[in-house]
C-alpha cells in the first residue's frame, strides 16, 4: 500500500513537473533520505578544495596588500578555515537537509564578508582589483557546493549585499571599476544559479525516474515470487506440489547428510477414495480432499513440508526425524481424517473416509539416494493397505501398538 502511494506520487511528478524544485512530501522525504549520504560527501570534498583555494589567496594578500597581510592570516587562516572545517565535520557526521544546506551556504556569506574586510582594510594600489574575483565565492556555493536552489538564491543575494556595501564607500575605488565589478558579479550569480537551477532539476528528474524503476523491479519481484509460489503449490488443496518437494527432499536429504541426522517420509493414501468418487461425484471428492488436507496441515509441525503428491496420494517430509517421531506424526494425521467422520457411503452406510499410512525414516549416508526412503515408505503404505487399511505400517521397524490403527513393520533391513 506504502509503495503503490509512493508510485503515485512519483508518476505525478513525471508527467506534471512544475516550476518549483521541492517534490512533494513523500517523494521529498525519500528523496532526501536516499541521496543525503552521498550529497554531504559531495559537499565536503567541494568544501576541502574550496579551503585551499581560499588560504592560497594568502599568496595574493602577501603580493597585493603587505599592508595588511597579517589581517589576511588571521581572518581567512585564523577565522575562516577553523569555522568551514568545523561545518564540513558537522556535515560529513550527518544533518538534517535544511540545517545542512543552511550551514553550507552560511560558508559562502561568510566568506564573502571576510574577502571584503580584507580587501577594505588596504590602502595599498589596486587592492580593490579583488573585487572581481569575488564570483568565485559565489561559483564555489552555486555550482560546487550545488546548494538546494533556494538556499543559492539567498547565498548569493546576501553575498551581493555585502559587497556592495564595502564597495560603494571605497573611495580608492574609481566609479567606473565598481560598476563594472557590480556587473559581473551580478552576472556571475545570475548564470550560475541559472545552473544551479538545471543541474537540482535534471538530478531531481533523473532520481524519479530511478525510484520508479526500483518501486516497478519490487513489484516484478513481487509478481515473481507470486508466480514462483504458484508454480510450487496444488491449487486445490494448497498444499505444495510434486515440484516443490522434489526440490525440498533434496535440500533436505543433503542437510541431513552435513547434520548427521535422519529424514523421514510419511505417505498416506485415501481409503477407498475411486468408490467415494463414484458414489458422491468429482465435486464432492474434491471438497473431500480439500478436508483432508486442511487436517494433515493442522496436524503437523511448520517445519514439516505436507504435499499433496496427486490424486489422492499425500506425503509429509519430516527434517530431524526418528521412528518415534514420525510415527506419532502418523498416528496424528490417521486420528485427524477418521476424526472428521466424513460419511463415503460408496463402501457403506457405515463407513467415513480413512486413510493409510506408510512411515520410513532413514540416516543418509553415501550408498543411499533418497529415492530409497520413498520406496521403503511406498512399501510401508502397500503394507498398511493389505493389512486393511485405516492403520499406519512403519517400514523396517517391529511392530508397535498405535491408537485406534495398527503400525507394523516390514523385514527388509535398512540403514
Amino acid at each position: 500500500m506504502v509503495n503503490d502511494t509512493l508510485l503515485k506520487a512519483v508518476e505525478r511528478e513525471l508527467k506534471f513537473r512544475p516550476l518549483r524544485l521541492r517534490f512533494v512530501n513523500e517523494v521529498e522525504t525519500r528523496f532526501e533520505a536516499d541521496t543525503q549520504r552521498q550529497r554531504s560527501r559531495h559537499m565536503v570534498v567541494g568544501g576541502l578544495i574550496s579551503a585551499i583555494i581560499y588560504c592560497l589567496f594568502l599568496i595574493n594578500d602577501y603580493s597585493f596588500r603587505p599592508d595588511t597581510f597579517l589581517t589576511a592570516v588571521l581572518l581567512r587562516a585564523g577565522v575562516m578555515l577553523p569555522i568551514g572545517l568545523l561545518i564540513l565535520w558537522w556535515v560529513y557526521r550527518g544533518l538534517s537537509p535544511l540545517l545542512r544546506e543552511t550551514l553550507m551556504a552560511s560558508t559562502v556569506v561568510i566568506a564573502t564578508m571576510i574577502s571584503c574586510v580584507i580587501f577594505s582594510q588596504s590602502t595599498a594600489p589596486y587592492s580593490y582589483l579583488d573585487v572581481f574575483s569575488f564570483g568565485l565565492i559565489l561559483l564555489v556555493g552555486n555550482i560546487v557546493y550545488s546548494l538546494r536552489f533556494g538556499y543559492a538564491c539567498a547565498s548569493s543575494a546576501i553575498s551581493l549585499l555585502i559587497v556592495l556595501a564595502f564597495v560603494l564607500p571605497y573611495d580608492p575605488m574609481p566609479p567606473e571599476a565598481k560598476r563594472l565589478a557590480m556587473c559581473t558579479l551580478i552576472a556571475t550569480a545570475l548564470f550560475t544559479l541559472a545552473a544551479n537551477h538545471r543541474f537540482e532539476r535534471s538530478e531531481r528528474t533523473a532520481y524519479l525516474h530511478v525510484l520508479r524503476e526500483k518501486i516497478r523491479a519490487g513489484y516484478y519481484l513481487k509478481d515473481n515470487e507470486k508466480l514462483s509460489q504458484l508454480s510450487q503449490t496444488d491449487a486445490l488443496t494448497n498444499l505444495a506440489n510434486r515440484r516443490q518437494f522434489d526440490d525440498m527432499f533434496l535440500i533436505r536429504w543433503q542437510e541431513a547428510v552435513e547434520k548427521k541426522a535422519h529424514v523421514g517420509l510419511i505417505v498416506i493414501d485415501i481409503d477407498h477414495f475411486k468408490a467415494y468418487n463414484d458414489h458422491y461425484g468429482h465435486l464432492q471428492g474434491d471438497q473431500c480432499l480439500r478436508k483432508v488436507a486442511m487436517a494433515m496441515r493442522a496436524n503437523s509441525r511448520d517445519a514439516d513440508l505436507v504435499v499433496r503428491f496427486g490424486g489422492e496420494e499425500f506425503v509429509v517430509l519430516i527434517a530431524n526425524a526418528s521412528p518415534e517421531s514420525a510415527t506419532s506424526a502418523a498416528e496424528r494425521i490417521r486420528c485427524s481424517v477418521q476424526a472428521l467422520q466424513i460419511p463415503n457411503h460408496g463402501v457403506s452406510a457405515q463407513s467415513v473416509v480413512t486413510v493409510s499410512v506408510g512411515v520410513a525414516v532413514l540416516y543418509p549416508s553415501v550408498d543411499l539416494t533418497p529415492t530409497e526412503l520413498l520406496s521403503q515408505a511406498d512399501e510401508a503404505l502397500y503394507e498398511a493397505k493389505r493389512q486393511g487399511r485405516n492403520r499406519i505400517w512403519m517400514a523396517n521397524q517391529a511392530d508397535l501398538p498405535s491408537g485406534g490403527g495398527a503400525v507394523g513393520g516390514l523385514s527388509r533391513s535398512a540403514q
